[in-house]
């Protein structure tokens, strides 16, 4: 019979009757685990046991219980008939399939009314769920393993407020900090900052406050992806030994981080910081910034009047850039198999009424229309030493009253919600609120120095920078950041090209001396 030796046990499939996949699943995977091989070799015992071949795996690691079979990643494709032909599932256990009774059942239904194979582990055959001895069985081992699901979760949830209330971190870090444990797979000893993940996050936020109207958590993920720089994703992979997914980052993503109080070093549970016993929230770490800064970022991300527009990433130098010196409008590339991409105007074709005499469109080769910007650029600007626009929070007086501010609030909200209604709260929050106010007037008459924005030097030149750049954008970027623009004429006008600056020289917006 087909399927009773090792190596008859996996084979493709073959309309047999008997073609099953093996699935296997389990919620977190170690490397001391050996759970992936033992379900295996159960999965190989079952399927032989009823004269089966394993045709494939659906192999769910790190995917919890919890899960509804049909929204697995490995095996919710074959549940919903979206991977081919197979005549049923083979499992090492009823829990490897689901730790939800419905689920459960669902799963096994379907399998019945599809007239398809379902075989675990220790149960001698196929699993008949027409037979009410057999269903009642597997019902009962879905059960049980929903009460041990039920079970776990219950000692993860004290668990959970057992660690916050002590303080200390529960889960994984926020992007820009990493644990420290002084054994190896021990308790978190402390938080800090992670060297290269946290310079990534400031160099992020320096920029957003320097330029707030041309740089966006959208053209900042581009820029990080186009700089392969990992996402918080793979890079919380990388740092517990798990393969990077290649996954990019999203502006939703950053947005998120950079307007969660998280990166000031707090303690969070449920996107909010956990307060101590003195009502100021529990700091695990060093912030990747202040509170002064925290809210100058919340402010440009969240209340910015100018809708952020999208900028082109495509690899030419002179999108948004190139202007037609007919019609005055941008110029767009053009590429062919037989022609290398040209800056040409474009408007014409499109009906524009600017562009009516915009005859003949003017057109060149984008290598060399490059190549010659480039060469203006670096000859009037190259030696030019550059300075750049940074936030400065002060001296720190005013990100402590914002903090305390931001502290009382929270309590006055948090009572306004029902909080601290009985008799020995209500003691602790007027002694707590009083001792804020205190605080606040003593902070308030105390010398201030208000942050804002100031230009320090960078100690590069423009050509510096140029050279050092990685790609095309960044360059692109360099000649936005000065207000580089360049007309276009036809090839019979008797000037083909002229650069400047989007102000006019006497009023060049760079940043450089």
């Amino acid at each position: 019979m087909h399927g009773t030796t090792p190596h008859a046990i996996e084979r493709p499939y073959d309309g047999c009757g008997k073609c099953l996949l093996g699935v296997r699943r389990l919620s977190r995977v170690k490397l001391a685990t050996s759970s992936p091989e033992r379900q295996r070799e159960n999965v190989l015992t079952a399927a032989a046991s009823v004269g089966a071949h394993i045709i494939g795996w659906a192999d769910d690691w790190e995917v919890s219980g919890a899960t509804d079979p049909v929204s697995r990643p490995k095996l919710g494709p074959w549940l919903r008939d979206e991977r081919g032909p197979y005549d049923g599932l083979v499992a090492a256990a009823v829990d490897r399939l689901g730790r939800n009774v419905v689920d459960c059942l669902n799963t096994g239904y379907k399998m019945r009314d599809e007239k398809k194979m379902l075989v675990t582990y220790g149960h001698d055959g196929p699993w008949e769920l027409d037979d009410p001895a057999d269903e009642n069985r597997f019902t009962m081992e879905a059960w049980g393993a929903q009460m041990e699901l039920r079970a776990i979760q219950r000692r993860n949830r004290d668990a959970t407020i057992k660690i916050r209330a002590a303080g200390r971190p529960k889960g994984k870090p926020s992007y820009g900090f990493q644990y420290v444990r002084k054994v190896m797979g021990g308790k978190v000893d402390h938080v800090e900052l992670h060297p290269h993940a946290s310079e990534v996050l400031r160099d992020v936020a320096r920029r957003i406050l320097a330029d707030p109207e041309n740089v966006t958590t959208s053209s900042e993920a581009a820029r990080l992806n186009r700089a392969g720089e990992a996402s918080p994703a793979d890079h919380l992979a990388t740092m517990y030994g798990k393969p990077a997914g290649g996954r990019p980052w999203s502006p939703q993503s950053l947005r998120n981080i950079l307007l969660s109080e998280a990166t000031l070093g707090y303690l969070m549970h449920q996107h909010k910081p956990v307060l101590g016993k003195d009502g100021n929230p529990i700091r695990l770490s060093e912030g990747l910034w202040d509170r002064t800064t925290h809210e100058a970022l919340k402010k440009v991300i969240l209340e910015r009047k100018v809708p952020w527009t999208r900028n082109s990433n495509r690899e030419y130098l002179l999108t948004k850039i190139a202007l037609c010196g007919q019609c005055h409008t941008r110029l767009y590339t053009q590429t062919s198999k037989d022609a290398p991409p040209r800056y040409t105007c474009t408007a014409r074709n499109k009906g524009w009424l600017q562009a009516r005499n915009c005859r003949p469109a003017p057109l060149i080769q984008a290598h060399l229309l490059d190549s010659y910007i480039e060469e203006w650029f670096l000859r009037e600007l190259g030696d030019g030493l550059i300075f750049e626009t940074v936030y400065d929070p002060g001296n720190g007086i005013p990100e402590r009253i914002a903090e305390t501010r931001v502290n009382r609030e929270r309590l006055r909200a948090d009572r306004e919600a029902g909080l601290y209604d009985s008799s020995d709260d209500a003691s602790w929050f007027r002694e707590r609120y009083a001792a804020l106010g205190r605080e606040l007037v003593a902070l308030e008459a105390e010398p201030q120095r208000a942050p804002g924005m100031v230009r320090r030097p960078t100690g590069e030149t423009v050509a510096d920078r140029w050279f050092r750049a990685p790609d095309v954008q960044a360059r692109k970027e360099i000649l936005v950041d000065f207000g580089i623009r360049v007309t276009l004429f036809p090839a019979s006008a008797p000037v083909r090209w002229v650069p400047g600056y989007v102000h006019g020289p006497e009023q060049n917006p760079t940043d450089v001396q």
